[in-house]
């Protein structure tokens, strides 16, 4: 029996994907279930099972875009599973192939080498080739009797923009559907957004007293890593429970405002950047956004990220401090209107009760629609996110650190 394997649908806006790479042959026998393709979506890498055991017959190549429900291979699942060698007497073997006797290029004779009567160089030209540490012996000379001038000695030195060997090469690509719908988004949120960006700076001396305090008890207790993450998360959640504005959207002429908080973060993934969405996450705890973010960002480095796990949110988190940004203006998220730049954390000296200490000192940024949110809403929103991770103790652990951290 013949199946015929047609293209799942990965999502309900999704008409097509692009077959990114077959992890089999045309001809190989494939199990039910095993990954037989990675094919790319306009939002995310996926795997695609063999549906049946068989002979696989491919049907469309790497790079073509298939549209959803097309038939991208065969699988004859009446045919055997290859099974062990064939008996020493019945195997024949093919005679070893005689190889050609290479081909050897002709080496070109030696180019002749232009002698000179003189080359020897006029002051001005010495001092010229002295300077650049030029042999005399290696510039032509056009003066009387073979002299190096001013001239020559000019020439002789090479521009900065005159090849000099190594290797030249070029290669085109083309670009994966998930790459290209990226492209598209970011373009858009360029050009149909009035996106502005404000910026503040968070004295993180508060977080890392709390991680370097609980960070081993809460590893134990949880198998989970204290970072900076769900402190940022818990900051943001609270802070668009006081701005809802910026946890708004446009949709034509309307304004959605919600009253959950769905935070999408940026993690990088083999196929580029993924944005998976932590649902509701206003109602977790420290310990939820570690284990959530740590389930979605595996998800996504082994490729197992679906689309309705990337598709949803209402605010972005994007952290670039942890490839050493020091400062960046964060793109929105279409149809979101706000993202936070987090950054990398950085010794500086600031001032504290009238005297200038050293700090560990983080840059922040929020890009904000303006078409919806005004300059108070956006600069009070990152104010009380900064508010938060100072003084954490106090305004998202209720005083009881132990409790908020389930120890």
């Amino acid at each position: 029996m013949i199946l015929e394997m047609k293209v799942p649908s990965p999502g309900e806006s999704i008409k097509e994907v692009e077959i990114a790479t077959w992890l089999v042959k045309d001809g190989d026998y494939v199990e039910k279930d095993q990954a037989i393709a990675e094919v790319d979506s306009d939002k995310a890498t996926l795997e695609l099972p063999a549906e049946a055991s068989g002979i696989i017959t491919l049907k469309a190549s790497e790079g073509d875009a298939v549209a959803v429900g097309a038939v991208v291979c065969l699988i004859d699942t009446s045919a055997a599973k290859p099974g062990g060698s064939a008996p020493a007497a019945e195997v024949k073997a093919a005679p070893a192939p005689v190889a050609e006797a290479p081909k050897v290029a002709p080496v070109a004779a030696p180019a002749p080498v232009t002698t000179y009567a003189s080359q020897t160089p006029s002051p001005a030209a010495r001092k010229i080739l002295d300077e650049k540490n030029i042999d005399p012996t290696t510039v032509a000379g056009t003066g009387r009797g073979g002299r190096i001038t001013k001239e020559d000695a000019v020439r002789g030195v090479p521009s900065m923009g005159t090849p000099t060997g190594g290797p030249r090469s070029s290669e085109r690509t083309k670009l994966s559907m998930l790459r290209r719908k990226v492209a598209e988004r970011l373009v858009a949120a360029k050009n149909e957004t009035a996106m502005l960006t404000t910026f503040n700076e968070v004295d993180m001396s508060a977080i890392y007293a709390l991680r370097d305090q609980y960070k081993e008890e809460f590893k134990t207790k949880h198998g989970l890593g204290l970072g900076f993450m769900s402190f940022f998360t818990k900051a943001v959640t609270r802070a668009l429970q006081l701005y809802p504005d910026v946890n708004s959207m446009i949709d034509g002429q309307e304004k959605v405002s919600y009253n959950f908080c769905d935070i999408s973060v940026a993690v990088s993934g083999p196929k580029g950047l993924m944005v998976p969405v932590v649902r509701a996450a206003e109602t977790l705890t420290f310990r939820g956004v570690e284990a959530e973010i740590k389930r979605l960002a595996l998800r996504a480095r082994d490729g197992q990220i679906t689309v309705d796990e990337m598709t949803g949110g209402t605010f972005t988190i994007s952290n670039g401090g942890v490839f050493g940004s020091m400062l960046s203006t964060p793109i929105i998220n279409p149809p979101q209107s706000g993202i936070l730049g987090m950054h990398n954390v950085v010794d500086r000296a600031i001032v504290k009760n009238g005297q200038i200490v050293i700090a560990p000192v983080m840059f922040v940024a929020l890009s904000y629609d303006h078409r919806i949110i005004d300059g108070r809403e956006s600069v009070g929103f990152l104010v009380a996110v900064k508010e938060a991770l100072e003084n954490p103790v106090e305004i998202l652990m209720d005083n009881n650190p132990k409790k908020a951290l389930e120890l």
